[in-house]
């Protein structure tokens, strides 16, 4: 589809885009082709973090130190993204154990999407080691399409 035309019938319509985001520079790289999917078909991006946590004796802390300022990146994100002219909004879930992927997979479906946009790595170095990477899983657990965009 040309980028100066809208979606028409028969074209794939992509009204609820979810972007998976983790802070990193890869994931970031999966956003201009979500909104520009989003824009041709007049749609909307959730963004879907996902906070991991790993369980310690008496505490659950987040794998990520600089998880606030992830968050307040992720918020910021949304932001451009919508005065840019695309609606987007922000979801987060928390992980004990077990990876991301599952979480976006759910945001995604408590969304309605119709796509799910990752970048092909991230920052989940646990979850990677245990199940292998969130676009691999996606792949295999997703209940839509999954765009995996490769770091520019």
């Amino acid at each position: 589809m040309h980028p100066s035309r809208t979606a028409k019938e028969g074209d794939a319509v992509y009204k609820t885009i979810v972007i998976g985001l983790d802070g990193s520079d890869d994931a970031k790289a999966a956003i201009p082709a979500a909104v520009e999917l989003a824009r041709l078909s007049e749609g909307k991006i959730v963004i879907a973090h996902v906070v991991e946590r790993i369980a310690g004796k008496g505490d659950v802390a987040a794998v990520h130190a600089d998880e606030d300022q992830i968050k307040e990146g992720v918020a910021a994100e949304a932001e451009r993204i919508s005065a840019e002219g695309v609606e987007a909004s922000v979801e987060l879930a928390t992980v004990v154990l077990g990876g991301p992927a599952r979480s976006i997979e759910e945001i995604a479906e408590n969304a309605g999407a119709d796509l799910i946009v990752v970048g092909a790595k991230g920052r989940s170095a646990l979850g990677g080691l245990l199940l292998g990477s969130v676009p691999d899983r996606l792949m295999h657990i997703a209940k839509r399409p999954v765009l995996v965009v490769p770091a520019a």
